[in-house]
């Protein structure tokens, strides 16, 4: 796991080991400054003239000044090197993702990966700047201390040996009962995300039942599990800080009276004023150095359990992967599947799809209906091989998809999917989607084949206007049509339209099918639709009911043959159509 966090370091592992270099010599230089403060006072109480003074000083405000050049050089490599860090991080996730299957992605919550990229990241973000910085300060200012207190003080000292055990071992017992707190915080992150995400989603939904109340509670139910988690965190915390004052009130303490003591019975000559003062400032720092590692410690524990999640999406291997000498192009749109059947995952206990043969030549129309649940969808998924069957196979192109390179095989797809998504940005960006190249003419000429120029040219930007996310700025016909439009410019050798001309009217629907016939004579075209005018014109229509092709063939010989379409047609087409989009 360390590794792979390490290796995420890339580009900037220069400034990374510059980092603890500066700490370095910011931690001698002002382990050094007390002792030159030291002679300092001892030489004034001996009388030395003041142009010993002045050279001192001098000597102190440049070690001061290069201390803080070094300091600061060190903050400036580390937020750069830890804002690159965190960079790689999230990027590695993403790019991670991107190559996950739809078995993958289900196993993580969509909420839980945001959290991954944004709050675990942060915290790992952190941890990894204390370990360049802090990490490096901490330790060699406690020892570099040590080392001076007992060559300045000498018996003194000794008083670090009974101070830092003991605050070391309160330190200690301190972040070890808050781990357990801070460890829960991250899971109840995932739901607190999920509630806004959901929320935001649906908003639409929550509005129309008049459900804010209740969307509200769950929320602020979700934070008061967060908040009550942190307190008690924060509240062990929160000892740390009356230890390390009693450990220092008791070090000064001791030092001032046996000290002061010294100096007076012995009358300088096992330690002097100079020595005194130094010992204070060194046994601040070394305590001070404690209480650091002690917070280093707190950190790098509640990071290790994001480290953890991070690494689960790190090493999750995607079940769908392009194979070794893959075939690299699809030599046209026939689809055959072969005793297909599949399910979503091995723990299931019933087939999704069950005893599936089919053929399909080559620029063939085929349409697919039935109820819901009868596993449509899920049908036309396996052909982009966006699932693997369970049993059986399918082939594009008569080579079997898992042969097929997988950009090669979905490039040569086209899916217009039954929730359309539309993404920030302009209408013609959101059309290049299906071709990066097109021209502004082809766009046009996608946009009049479904029936998508007229509105578009009706807004006053044109083709310029602004998409805001999700689409919201247009009406679910429009966002259908170009969405289909976008599809119609990667000119597939399939096209898979899932019920995605459920918004529009029967005219529009009747338009865009003969736009297809035009445009796209030799790309074999699959309808899912719910309403039989769209699929009545096509070459083969398929009947699915409980994941089976119960009945296939033309309109007028399921009319006769299938009980299931032939209900469907008669509700429909009673009393006119009554699913007719106004």
């Amino acid at each position: 796991m360390f590794r792979r966090m390490i290796g995420c370091i890339g580009e900037y592992k220069k400034l990374t080991i510059m980092t603890p270099l500066f700490m370095v010599g910011e931690v001698t230089i002002e382990c050094l400054i007390p002792f030159f403060i030291a002679n300092l006072i001892n030489r004034i109480k001996t009388g030395c003239p003041m142009s010993d003074i002045y050279r001192i000083g001098g000597i102190l405000f440049l070690m001061a000044a290069l201390s803080l050049t070094f300091g600061g050089l060190a903050g400036f490599t580390a937020a750069k090197a830890s804002a690159g860090f965190a960079k790689n991080l999230r990027k590695a996730i993403f790019y991670k993702t991107q190559d996950f299957a739809f078995e993958n992605i289900d196993k993580f919550s969509s909420a839980s990966l945001v959290t991954r990229m944004t709050t675990d990241v942060a915290n790992v973000q952190m941890s990894f700047m204390m370990i360049i910085r802090t990490a490096v300060r901490s330790p060699l200012m406690f020892v570099f201390s040590i080392i001076m207190s007992f060559y300045m003080g000498g018996p003194l000292a000794v008083t670090f040996v009974i101070v830092v055990p003991i605050l070391t071992f309160a330190l200690l017992m301190v972040a070890r009962k808050a781990m357990p707190a801070f460890r829960a915080v991250f899971r109840k992150y995932d739901k607190l995300n999920e509630s806004i995400e959901e929320n935001v989603a649906a908003m639409r939904v929550v509005k129309g039942f008049v459900r804010e109340s209740y969307e509200k509670k769950k929320f602020g139910d979700a934070a008061e599990n967060i908040r009550w988690d942190f307190t008690k965190a924060e509240r062990i915390v929160a000892l740390n800080n009356p230890v390390m004052q009693f450990c220092m009130y008791f070090n000064m303490v001791f030092i001032m009276l046996v000290g002061a003591q010294l100096i007076i019975t012995t009358s300088g000559a096992q330690i002097q004023v100079g020595q005194l003062s130094a010992m204070l400032t060194y046994g601040v720092q070394i305590l001070m150095s404690l209480m650091m590692l002690s917070m280093i410690y707190v950190m790098l524990t509640m990071s290790a359990e994001s480290m953890r999640r991070i690494d689960e999406v790190l090493t999750e291997q995607s079940l769908l992967t392009s194979p070794e000498n893959a075939v690299t192009e699809v030599k046209d749109g026939s689809i055959d599947f072969t005793d297909v059947s599949f399910k979503y995952s091995a723990r299931a206990e019933r087939y999704a799809l069950a005893d599936i043969d089919l053929h399909i030549a080559s620029g063939e129309t085929v349409g697919i209906i039935g109820g819901t649940g009868s596993s449509k969808s899920t049908l036309v998924q396996l052909i982009p091989r966006l699932y693997d069957v369970t049993v059986g196979s399918v082939k594009v192109g008569g080579r079997d998809v898992r042969e097929y390179d997988l950009d090669t095989l979905r490039d040569a797809v086209g899916m217009v999917l039954q929730k359309n998504v539309l993404f920030a940005g302009t209408i013609k960006e959101n059309l290049r989607w299906g071709n990066p190249d097109a021209t502004d003419a082809e766009l046009e000429e996608a946009c009049r084949l479904a029936q998508a120029h007229d509105f578009v040219s009706a807004f006053p930007d044109g083709y310029d206007t602004m998409i805001e996310q999700g689409g919201t700025n247009v009406s679910g016909g429009q966002k259908q049509r170009l969405c289909i439009a976008r599809a119609l410019l990667k000119k597939p050798k399939i096209l898979i339209l899932d019920d995605s001309t459920s918004a529009v009217d029967t005219k529009t629907d009747a338009l865009i099918r003969a736009g297809f016939a035009r445009y796209i004579p030799e790309t074999t075209k699959i309808i899912i639709a719910q309403r039989i005018a769209s699929v009545e014109h096509a070459d083969k229509i398929l009947v699915l009911d409980q994941g089976k092709i119960v009945s296939m063939g033309r309109h007028e010989e399921l009319l006769k043959t299938s009980l299931i379409y032939r209900e469907v047609y008669e509700q429909q087409t009673k009393g006119g159509n009554a699913n007719e989009a106004e």
